[in-house]
């Protein structure tokens, strides 16, 4: 091989990565496709968080999120983006009382959850207990927080990943409910 060539090489193969890197910068991180997008619910029966005035230990199944569309925000104590995200999610439930907000403790300590919500209050109309993570294996979670929308027929419409604050509601969760509504 001549010099020449020997030259050419490392330069394409650096064109290539840098090709690569920009594509990837490109993309939105909190757009993570998801292969349960437009497909029913998993199916799932888990015992509920009983906190504050609500004290029945009850069963959470996936016929208990159809008939009206749900908000599924997948949280924990141990995760600093899901102290972040918190207030909005207070905030927003309060507005948006037509939608039911449901609330997924991953792999928490119940007790911390419960003084969690007990202190800083709770957007959920329930809070599913998955202590094992079985059920966000099933959703395909990536971590927390993760939040899904979805529809009465107990559909999933979308995916989110990461922290959800009001700019985030306005532009992707609103335009998503109303083409559902």
């Amino acid at each position: 091989m001549n010099k020449r060539a020997l030259l050419i090489i490392p330069g394409v193969f650096f064109m290539l990565m840098l090709g690569l890197l920009l594509f990837g910068l490109g993309r939105n991180p909190s757009m993570v496709p998801s292969a349960l997008t437009n497909r029913p619910l998993p199916e799932f029966s888990l015992p509920s968080l009983n906190y504050g005035s609500i004290q029945d230990i009850s069963q959470v199944s996936t016929e208990d999120l159809k008939g009206g569309i749900s908000i599924i925000n997948f949280w924990a104590t141990w995760c600093p983006p899901c102290h972040i995200e918190h207030p909005y999610l207070v905030e927003i439930s309060e507005r948006e009382q037509e939608l039911t907000f449901i609330g997924v403790n991953y792999k928490d300590d119940l007790d911390e959850a419960r003084l969690f919500l007990e202190e800083k209050g709770s957007p959920f109309e329930k809070v599913i207990i998955d202590l094992n993570g079985r059920l966000g294996i099933d959703f395909g979670l990536a971590g927390a927080p993760e939040t899904f929308i979805v529809d009465s027929a107990g559909i999933i419409r979308y995916r989110h990943v990461g922290v959800i604050n009001h700019q985030i509601w306005e532009e992707t969760f609103e335009p998503v409910i109303s083409r559902i509504n």
